[in-house]
């Protein structure tokens, strides 16, 4: 199974629900892609894949620069997580996988 493809995410933030579509390319154990949303696109950084877990950061610009930690486990077509967003603590992340 490749946790590699397109997922329609919400992450459940202090704004409320923000909707992006979160692009995975896998290279070996580490993946590049971007998460794009409501406040524009932001490219995946220090992307890793460990089995069916994948972790990466995000340097977030709007509405605030922050650094945002996240973590995802991929089980078949769904993705759950985390949002770590510093003092915002940690938000959760849904997503499923485009067919």
């Amino acid at each position: 199974m490749s946790v590699a493809g397109s997922y329609d995410c919400v992450t459940k933030s202090p704004m409320g629900d923000q909707t992006s579509v979160l692009t995975v390319n896998v290279d070996g154990d580490s993946w590049t892609g971007e998460n794009a949303g409501q406040m524009g696109t932001l490219e995946i950084t220090d992307g890793k894949v460990d089995g069916n877990t994948l972790t990466w950061t995000m340097d977030m610009k709007v509405p605030m620069p922050m650094k945002l930690e996240c973590e995802a486990t991929v089980d078949g077509d769904s993705l759950t997580g985390t949002v770590n967003a510093g003092a915002f603590g940690k938000m959760a992340m849904t997503g499923t996988k485009k067919a």
